[in-house]
């Protein structure tokens, strides 16, 4: 099946390699482009250098290929996922990975050692209150650094050539600019981007655990029928 995914503008992915391990193939689609702060990034490494952090937390790895190169020291890391682990450990950060894919499985993942420490959360421009909240009343401290935005591409998706499209995110099926089709598979990566899709009338036929090989995987049991 040839898919088309759903990445923000310009950002190279290791989704190929994932779906020919699954048996299909894809593109990348962009709802969305990056708007780097870099004044805010660079106050962020400063502070970072500083030991102003007990702990780093990566949730993508777009702040993970802007920040860990220019990283010279760091304390604990904490990724979500292979992919923004790898772009971590390309710069020589080393870091733990999460069990799940969502931001939700911080705080127990971190546990009783989340009290009385300072968590630098570089991320995008969108609210993540449930994180912050959840940090907060285990006694961590969330120090977030929104090094970038997300602006719309204001493109339409092409899906021509689609025989299903995966949207990544609630935020890039938000400001899709896209056309249905009878014969078009819609997929969500998780069960928030699920959800925001579900709000918008659009119930995707196969939702993933959050992570891409857990689509796929999803994906192949849908296709033989498998629920």
């Amino acid at each position: 099946m040839k898919i088309a995914i759903t990445r923000l503008k310009g950002k190279d992915s290791q989704d190929a390699r994932y779906c020919a391990r699954f048996g299909h193939t894809c593109y990348s689609v962009s709802p969305l482009r990056a708007v780097i702060y870099e004044e805010r990034i660079a106050s962020f490494i400063d502070a970072v250098e500083k030991n102003a952090y007990d702990c780093l937390f990566f949730a993508s790895a777009l702040p993970a290929a802007i920040i860990a190169p220019r990283l010279s020291r760091w304390p604990r890391v904490i990724a979500i996922g292979p992919q923004t682990a790898r772009t971590l450990n390309g710069s020589g950060v080393a870091c733990e990975v999460l069990p799940g894919f969502y931001s939700r499985d911080l705080v127990p993942y971190l546990g009783q050692w989340i009290r009385g420490k300072r968590i630098g959360i570089p991320r995008a421009d969108v609210p993540n209150k449930a994180l912050i909240d959840a940090i907060s009343r285990e006694g961590g401290i969330a120090c977030e650094c929104k090094c970038y935005g997300l602006v719309a591409t204001e493109e339409e998706l092409d899906l021509h050539h689609a025989e299903s499209v995966l949207f990544t995110s609630a935020e890039s099926f938000r400001h899709a600019i896209w056309k249905r089709r009878p014969d078009l598979l819609v997929m969500a990566i998780g069960e928030i981007t699920a959800a925001r899709m579900g709000d918008g009338g659009i119930v995707p036929a196969v939702v993933g655990d959050g992570s891409l090989e857990g689509t796929l995987a999803a994906l192949n049991r849908h296709l033989a029928g498998e629920g």
